[in-house]
């Protein structure tokens, strides 16, 4: 079989779906290689800033890494604005997606709502509130969110960082995405990621 016939999902057969798993599995054996490529691709993305997207984001992840974070939180550090391009006013969710199936849960949580967290450093520029992050401020995983902003994403903005380059986090990214998808041993305890 080389394509399925059926015109509508509920037409398909067992057949049709078991061959098609199995390209979907052969498919997702390149997924880290693809999140590799998106990275790269930030190097191009919004300028004005003293470094690149992807320099800014390799540089939270070594500040993570140099903080003694987990792999799951460098990881989190490493994709946390992969959304810029695709989703400007909501990269943090698209993120998180992305991570969801294979950290654990406070990672996704964090890095969903860093965005919102990171306002604190700018808002008032703007006239909005610098402290909207604080309607989270009982969630379990607040404090590690805030942290994650002040230590890793606010901070990683200089062109003077020692920084290594982004093939120092391919085998922790290859490690991390080889998790089955949603393992309860992995991703543990999940909160509700809005209120």
């Amino acid at each position: 079989m080389e394509q399925v016939a059926f015109r509508q999902m509920k037409e398909g057969t067992r057949e049709e779906y078991v061959f098609l798993e199995r390209l979907e599995d052969q498919f997702n054996q390149g997924l880290v290689d693809r999140l590799l490529q998106a990275l790269r691709h930030l190097e191009h993305g919004l300028s004005g800033y003293r470094v690149s997207r992807l320099e800014h984001s390799l540089q939270s992840a070594a500040r993570a890494e140099a903080d003694g974070a987990d792999e799951d939180m460098i990881i989190g550090a490493l994709l946390h604005d992969l959304g810029d391009e695709l989703a400007p006013y909501n990269h943090s969710q698209l993120a998180a997606a992305i991570i969801r199936p294979y950290v654990r849960g406070e990672v996704t949580w964090v890095v969903h709502h860093h965005g919102l967290f990171q306002t604190f450093y700018y808002a008032h520029h703007f006239g909005g509130d610098p402290n909207e992050r604080d309607r989270y401020r009982d969630h379990p995983w607040y404090q590690s969110c805030v942290d994650f902003c002040e230590r890793y994403d606010q901070a990683a903005f200089d062109p003077d960082y020692p920084t290594p380059p982004l093939e120092h986090f391919a085998p922790m990214l290859r490690r991390v995405f080889s998790r089955p998808p949603f393992d309860p041993a992995v991703i543990g305890e999940e909160h509700p990621l809005e209120p």
